[in-house]
């Protein structure tokens, strides 16, 4: 493919020549969608202070006064629901660019959590009600909670719907070839993010790409972008490169889009860098973008580190007799120790020696060398999908991840997180390059980004990837959506064995 020229020639018409088209309305499928997402979270919030009233008075009778009058908690009920979806709108989590957004999507109910207790308390203050303030506080996090699961199970639904090919937005990609091909191609690999690349806007000499078993046409100007745009084979326009279309050309694209319900999205230069990184700074009228440096100390790290000593503490108590009912089945598995024991690099390269309930036979690595050829993996991993050295219990306690379960007790010494990238093995280590020794910055974690992303189906170059991305750009809400994200993983085993 051939590099795009200077578009200048190929702008088409001006922002203000000939009639704009009328703007589109929303997809029938997103308002259906988002108007199931609003009664769901009006039906929690009327749930949630009917929990706080049982909880608070243990039945549905009560009242409470307010300028003079009585009235039942069950008509406060109502008054909560129907506040509780309108500050959900204010706080942008019906935007259709919210929609399946995943820790983007939790953020603003959490935000809408702090706004709804403020507006409760204040409704309470100005009607001089006597609202019991258990009630209040119990409500809130109930609400939050509510939504929060109503919208993971939308998203689930979401998500099936987009493997489908349904409920997405169809994507022209804008840039050069080699650019332009390698965005439509991973938006092809992430069907769930809910962008189908439709057409694909390059100067070559071919008609069609290849996406990796999807063939789409080749536009060969922006005239037939925004015809497409027009006839509604279109609704987002991605760029790849915006640097490449000149001066003035992003800006006039988007003159151009007015009016026709298109989305304009660029990708910026900083792939590898996370919104929380990024901080947009208008200077003599141009956007600057800067790129905050990853974070290795301060006040969160110290957060994450001391709540996940303490959630694994309680963890290790609360979960004794399943420890001792799974060392009771490892024993009975074969001959050979409860724990296997084997040396793993920490953080700043530190060794220690991890624990894991035994799943193998005895003298498991001794005979790793002559099963080479059945290795499944790819880069510096060894895996096979049916291992022989596996024993029975073995299996369920790897698709379970219960083998792993020991592991709690290093991050309560505080050699692992609960987060973090994978241990690697020494020998792994030795083999690393400078880029990848970066995983090394941070405490290897129980779960990460490769485990919630694929686990040991992931390619060894996809798994590097994600742990760089999680030590570059990490954050405890990103902590969060992985811990959640693993639980789901768990329970349907992807990629475990």
């Amino acid at each position: 493919m051939a590099v795009v020229p200077h578009p200048s020639a190929d702008l088409g018409r001006g922002p203000l020549e000939g009639a704009p088209a009328p703007r589109s309305e929303r997809p029938s499928w997103q308002v259906r969608y988002l108007t199931a997402q609003a009664g769901a979270d009006t039906a929690g919030a009327v749930l949630a202070v009917v929990i706080a009233q049982l909880v608070r008075f243990g039945n549905l009778g009560q009242a409470f006064n307010t300028t003079g009058l009585r009235v039942p908690y069950l008509a406060l009920a109502v008054v909560a629901g129907a506040l509780w979806t309108g500050i959900l709108g204010i706080s942008g989590a019906y935007d259709r660019r919210a929609v399946g957004a995943g820790a983007e999507e939790y953020r603003r109910l959490l935000e809408a959590g702090v706004r709804f207790l403020a507006f409760m308390a204040l409704l309470s203050f100005v009607l001089a009600t006597s609202v019991a303030r258990s009630v209040v506080i119990l409500t809130v996090p109930l609400a939050v909670a509510l939504s929060c699961l109503g919208h993971h199970q939308g998203r689930r639904w979401l998500s099936r719907a987009r493997l489908r090919g349904a409920c997405s937005s169809r994507v022209v990609v804008v840039g050069p070839p080699s650019s332009a091909t390698a965005l439509a191609r991973h938006l092809r690999q992430a069907p769930e993010a809910g962008l189908r690349v439709v057409a694909v806007r390059a100067d070559s000499s071919e008609e069609f790409v290849d996406l990796g078993g999807e063939v789409v046409p080749v536009l060969r100007s922006r005239e037939e972008i925004l015809e497409a745009v027009r006839l509604g084979a279109a609704d987002t326009v991605a760029v790849s490169d915006p640097s490449r279309l000149g001066p003035g050309g992003l800006r006039h694209l988007g003159w151009q889009l007015e009016g026709m319900g298109a989305d304009l999205v660029v990708v910026p230069s900083a792939t590898d860098v996370a919104g929380p990184r990024l901080r947009v700074t208008p200077v003599a009228g141009l956007p600057l973008v800067h790129v905050e440096e990853a974070r290795f100390s301060g006040l969160a790290r110290l957060v994450k580190g001391g709540a996940e000593r303490v959630l694994a503490g309680l963890a290790l108590v609360v979960m004794a007799p399943l420890f001792g009912a799974v060392a009771l089945a490892v024993r009975a598995s074969g001959p050979g120790p409860v724990l296997f024991r084997q040396v793993r690099v920490g953080r700043h390269g530190q060794p220690f020696t991890m624990l894991k309930f035994r799943t193998m036979q005895a003298g498991a690595e001794s005979a790793q060398a002559g099963l080479a050829h059945l290795n499944e993996a790819d880069g510096l991993l060894f895996k096979i999908r049916r291992d022989p050295r596996v024993t029975r219990v073995g299996r369920v306690l790897r698709r379970s991840s219960l083998d792993e379960l020991p592991q709690l007790w290093h991050v309560v010494t505080g050699q692992m997180s609960i987060v973090g990238p994978r241990p690697p093995l020494p020998t792994e280590v030795e083999r690393y390059g400078p880029d990848v020794r970066r995983r090394l910055l941070v405490k290897p974690g129980l779960t990460g980004l490769w485990q919630v992303s694929g686990r040991t189906d992931l390619p060894w170059e996809d798994a590097v990837r994600l742990d760089l991305h999680y030590v570059d750009n990490w954050s405890l809400m990103l902590d969060l959506v992985i811990v959640l994200k693993t639980l789901s993983a768990v329970v349907r085993g992807r990629g475990a064995y």
